[in-house]
């Protein structure tokens, strides 16, 4: 019996130390000193404080501010801890009365505007986190932002043009905007 459980044992403790602890830790090591953005979190800061993260999005509500997707985390929306989708199917009569919902929310907010309502506005992303909008979603926004803020059209829809991201290397994806980061840009105007 000693014969066998040892070197399974010294297997086990190898094997654990290698794949628990040096793997991992080298892992850590490479990535802090190649991508030490991404590995710390894509963490955004202002005035020496972390205000968001790139990747993750947050729940803005205030007319003056450009909303993001709508999020299905639970118990809160944008709950990194909880990502997920509402899992509800395009014929499931509760995504089409919140799909509704959502359409008469935003033609409140901005009665005035009559154009067909973006998509990502309107429907949550399968992880429920995502921080990116279409820059047709954005420019839907354009109005009621610049009317909430005393601002002009074309001061704003400069600022969404500026901070619509291409896809990678003209060709992976699409346009995007980064709801955080737009909305931060138009804090600093």
């Amino acid at each position: 019996m000693k014969t066998i459980l040892r070197p399974a044992l010294v297997l086990f403790v190898l094997l654990t130390l290698m794949t628990g602890v040096a793997y991992p830790l080298i892992v850590t090591v490479v990535a802090q000193a190649v991508f030490p953005s991404q590995a710390s979190g894509s963490l955004i800061n202002r005035d020496g404080k972390a205000v968001g993260s790139s990747l993750i999005g947050q729940n803005f509500a205030d007319p003056k501010h450009f909303w993001g997707r709508p999020s299905a985390t639970s118990p809160m929306p944008y709950n990194a801890a909880a990502s997920s989708g509402s899992n509800q199917g395009p014929l499931n009569p509760a995504l089409v009365d919140a799909v509704k919902a959502r359409v008469q929310a935003l033609r409140a907010a901005d009665p005035k505007n009559t154009t067909v309502v973006p998509v990502d506005l309107v429907t949550a992303s399968a992880s429920g986190l995502d921080p990116h909008i279409s820059p047709a979603a954005a420019r839907y926004q354009v109005a009621r932002i610049a009317n909430a803020r005393g601002l002009s059209l074309d001061k704003v829809m400069a600022l969404v043009d500026a901070q619509t991201e291409q896809p990678l290397f003209g060709l992976i994806g699409e346009p995007q905007v980064n709801v955080l980061k737009l909305n931060l840009a138009l804090q600093a105007l």
